[in-house]
């Protein structure tokens, strides 16, 4: 329950998603969640960081730590389901993203980064 808490947030999600390619700085990272409210921004890091899904590094940018990347691979599944679900709506507007996602939702077996999904067994 307190996973569902914290992704629950509004944004919570958004900065998970957006930091999944690498490291992003405050600023990048705010125009890429649409221009947030820093204080919001604020809160969001404080959290995720508290969390230890993010961290700050050294020059001041957040990335994903090993227990944030396991999140984001746990969440793939949504994003494929998210795709088909969003096809099915709008057959027209389904291609509407900004990175590989969408050619990402009719290879089921893959994680983001192309490779084969594992078995949940593991």
């Amino acid at each position: 329950m307190a996973a569902l808490d914290l992704f629950g947030r509004r944004w919570s999600l958004r900065i998970l998603w957006e930091l999944r390619a690498g490291p992003l700085g405050f600023r990048p990272l705010q125009k890429r969640c649409d221009d947030m409210s820093s204080s919001v921004m604020r809160q969001r890091l404080t959290e995720l960081q508290d969390a230890q899904v993010i961290h700050q590094l050294p020059d001041s940018r957040y990335e994903l730590t090993p227990l944030g990347q396991e999140a984001r691979h746990a969440l793939n599944p949504l994003a494929r389901w998210a795709g088909r679900w969003a096809a099915t709506i709008d057959p027209q507007g389904a291609d509407h993203t900004d990175d590989q996602s969408a050619s990402r939702v009719s290879h089921p077996d893959t994680v983001d980064d192309g490779t084969p999904e594992r078995d949940s067994a593991d």
